[in-house]
This record gives C-alpha cells, structure tokens and sequence, in this order.
C-alpha cells in the first residue's frame, strides 16, 4: 500500500519538484513570444531531465542499449557538458568551443559552408548551430576572451597536469610521503588521515583512503585483506540472491526505471556508455534499492556511484581512465571494483537516506535551510530572488538531490569528495555550506539578471566546464568560513 501511494504521488502531483506541466504545443508556442514571468509559465515551456512520457519509457526499453560514444543529452542536463563533448568529438587536446585561435577559426567558417563529397553537395552540420543572430554574438563575445586549454572530465584528477610535465613540487611529494605514512602504519590514525585529506588526497593513494574514510575498510592493516575479501563476497552472494528477481512483478518497475537512467549518467563520457560498465550500474542500483525499501531507487542515486566507480578503477589503469575499455580488465578486478563502489556508495547514502525517502523531507529540509542560510549572508542576492518569485526550491533541489554533481565536472566532484569525507557529516551537513558558497560565488552574474527565466536558467547552466582543483578548493575554503560562522562559532560567541 505504501508503495502504490508513493508511485500515485510522484505520477498525479503537479507540485512535485522535477516534474513539468505538460501542455498542448500551441501553448508552449505562445509562451516564447514573451519573457516567463513566473516559474509555472517557465515550466510549461521546459522540458525537465527528471520527466519522461510513458511512451517514451516503452520505447526506450524495447530499443537496444545505446552504443558506446553516442551523445544525446537528456534536456535539463547542465549546458557545460555539452561543450566538453563538442571538444572531446573533435581533439581531445583542443581549446573550447567559441575560444577558438584564429586558425581554427578560419576553419570553422570554412566548414560552415557546402562541402562536397563523392559529387554530392552535403550541408555543413554547424549552420545548424549557428543560424541565428543571438549565437553568433555570444561566440563573438567568447572568442575575445583569453585561450584557457580545455580540462579532460575525468584524467589527470588529482593535479590535472599533462603527460611529461614536471615533476611534483616539494609540497606535493611531503603530501604524498604522509599519505604513505600514515596508510602504512599497524592502526591508521583516521583523525590524522582526516586532517591531511580535506586538502585533497593523492591520486596514487584516494582508491584506499576512500576506503578507510568512508569505513568500509578497518583502521587495523592486518585486517583490512580479509575484511576486503568477506564484504566483496558478500556483495556477490546479494546477486545471486536477488539479481534474478529483476523481472518479476514486485521489483520490474524499480529495474525498469535504473534501466532508463543508467544510459543518463554522465552520458558525454565514453566509460559510461560502455555496455559492460552500465551492466555494473544497473547491479549495483538493483542490489541497493531492494535492500532499502524504505526509499527504494530513486532518480539522482545513480549518479552517486560514478565517482567511487572512477576511483577504484583508477587503482588499475595507468592510462586516460574516461576512454578506457573496462572489459579488458581481468574478472576479478571488474568483480572488485563493482564490489568496493557499492559498498562505499551505501555507506554514503546511510548518511542522507532521508533524502530519498517518500516525498524527500530530507531535501526538502535541506533547501529550506540554504534559503534560511542565505537570507543571512547574502540578503541582496535572497532579496532579488524574492523580487522575481525565484523559489530555492526550483534549483537548489538538483544541488541537494545530486550533491552538485550535475553542476561541476566530475574531477570537480572527486576533489569536492575527498573533503566531504574528511568532514564529519560532510555529505548531511557540510554539503549545505557548500551549496550556499557555490551559490555566492556567482553573486554578480545572479544580480546581472532581471527576468524571472534568465536566472532560473543561469542557475541550471552555472559555467563550471573549466573549473579545476584551485576553484574547489577555493569554494571549499568559503563553506568552511560559513560554517564556522553561522554554525559551529566557538563556545564564547555563543553565550
């Protein structure tokens, strides 16, 4: 009963966050002849990543898993993806689209035009793009702007530096040998591996600390092999106990929507769309959701499961890890790195379970308090949201649901992760500070914008493409502030 409740909720409540009104097409027409004025009238015009029809939800199924390389994105999905794929297509090692050096840019003018092939005249896919007067003065204007070379979404984590670049300053290296230090040791000292950690961890040693932080693995070392060995069999015992029931009619619904969602996840990065990883997802998500049936799955789980995957794959592959080919690893190892991501994602998601319980009062919660939060340390930008009935709601629940992973690269949110789990309540808690500064961080583009669609739409398309380990740390650094200000003030100040 309580399942069928929760279903005719989500499908008959128009309010529910992430759902969009559905309209006939000649209102949707009308709608763009002028500027919305309320998010009901923006909504009826936008179409919402978290809706799907029921016949598009048919068709999907009945339709072959998408290829490897295929790059359709779902609407709602952050605009900055898109750019990385369009760079990503054509050179990996290419500047982003609309930064173009002059040479480049010669040639994508001469690429706009007809170009033959075999006698026949084949019409150049860019005046797609670029057939209207608006775009080309947005490429103009990104075309003055300084050359930044484009960041690969997953490679080079951990300092983001090229292949045969210099070698580790000195910091980096007594980083990296305390790491060691202390991972070596008889009983790690998890305070200390804590401390060291919310800077950021070494690429060479995240796949263990994660580990140890996210306590799937214990303190003791000499423990640690058998302990690794009994939960991983453990994890596989759950397949063969419940994979099978997929298809039956209690759980087909629950499998039906992981398997609508997986081709989702992070679908401008090859290794996602490889068949064999998505096969990894969908086990993993299955095993999760029926053994938590208080929430069950839940859409945005998902996406929880990409940073631990990249992770532990890390610890095997030398190479560029978002093109790597995960079926030539050895069994055992694919075996163990689906293990260890589910382990260390339920551990994660015991911490905010409320926010994928039914109807989400954990999130709801959470978007609440950022409204609170930020009516007192940034009134103007509260106050401006107020004046053009912008509703925390209407974005700030992607950023809770999601833990800013559709708002940051995934490098982004690895790096943002290691700090997280140094924190204490870093994913319940200190997640809400770090919304709040990523929300200040782009107080003059907010305040910039006078109409109630342009910043709905600024807010779920924040430019984050080239944000690296410097801005992370930096929106790191203002959470904490804020924090510590409002929050955990010492005792003295809060007498």
């Amino acid at each position: 009963m309580a399942t069928d409740n929760r279903i005719h909720f989500w499908r008959k409540n128009a309010k529910v966050p992430g759902r969009y009104l559905k309209d006939s097409k000649a209102k949707v027409n009308n709608l763009k002849t002028k500027k919305a004025s309320s998010f009901h009238e923006f909504a009826r015009s936008t179409n919402d990543a978290w809706d799907i029809d029921d016949e598009e939800d048919e068709d999907f199924l009945t339709a072959p898993t998408p290829p490897a390389g295929l790059h359709s994105v779902t609407p709602g999905h952050n605009l900055q993806h898109e750019a990385a794929d369009t760079d990503s297509e054509e050179s990996h090692g290419a500047p982003p689209a609309g930064r173009h050096s002059p040479d480049l840019q010669e040639e994508e003018e001469e690429e706009e035009d007809d170009s033959t092939v075999n006698g026949k005249v084949v019409k150049s896919n860019s005046d797609q793009h670029l057939n209207t007067s608006a775009v080309r003065s947005t490429l103009q204007k990104q075309q003055s702007l300084p050359v930044r070379q484009i960041i690969p979404l997953v490679a080079r984590i951990s300092d983001q530096n090229a292949s045969g670049a210099p070698p580790m300053t000195v910091r980096e290296k007594s980083r990296l040998d305390k790491f060691r230090q202390l991972l070596s040791s008889p009983n790690t000292d998890l305070e200390e591996l804590r401390k060291h950690s919310w800077s950021g961890i070494p690429k060479e040693m995240r796949p263990v600390t994660w580990r140890l932080l996210s306590g799937y693995l214990p303190a003791n070392k000499e423990r640690r092999e058998l302990v690794l060995s009994r939960k991983r069999e453990e994890y596989y015992g759950f397949i063969e106990q419940y994979y099978h029931s997929r298809t039956d009619e209690h759980y087909k619904d629950t499998y039906r929507q992981i398997h609508i969602d997986i081709p989702r996840t992070n679908p401008l990065i090859p290794l996602f769309q490889q068949p064999a990883v998505q096969e990894v997802f969908e086990r993993i998500l299955f095993i999760w959701a029926i053994r938590h049936p208080a929430s069950g799955y839940v859409q945005g789980i998902n996406d929880l499961v990409t940073p631990f995957f990249v992770v532990f794959l890390s610890e095997f592959v030398t190479e560029d890890v978002e093109n790597f080919q995960v079926a030539a690893l050895p069994p055992d190892t694919q075996r163990n790195i689906e293990a260890d991501s589910f382990w260390c994602m339920s551990k994660l998601l015991d911490g905010i379970q409320d926010n994928y319980t039914f109807a989400q009062p954990g999130i709801q919660n959470k978007v609440k308090a950022l409204e609170e939060l930020v009516s007192r340390i940034d009134e103007d930008i509260h106050n401006h949201f107020k004046r053009y009935e912008v509703e925390y709601l209407q974005f700030a629940f992607r950023w809770m649901n999601n833990l800013l992973m559709r708002e940051l690269p995934l490098r982004c949110t690895i790096r943002l992760w290691d700090t997280c789990q140094a924190e204490a309540e870093g994913f319940s808690h200190f997640h809400l500070y770090v919304c709040a500064a990523f929300l200040i961080e782009w107080r003059k583009e907010i305040l910039s914008m006078v109409d109630f669609q342009g910043l709905l739409m600024l807010l779920q398309n924040l430019p984050t493409i080239h944000w690296g380990n410097e801005e992370v740390g930096l929106l790191l650094a203002e959470a904490y502030r804020l924090k510590y200000t409002f929050a955990d003030a010492p005792s003295h100040y809060k007498r």
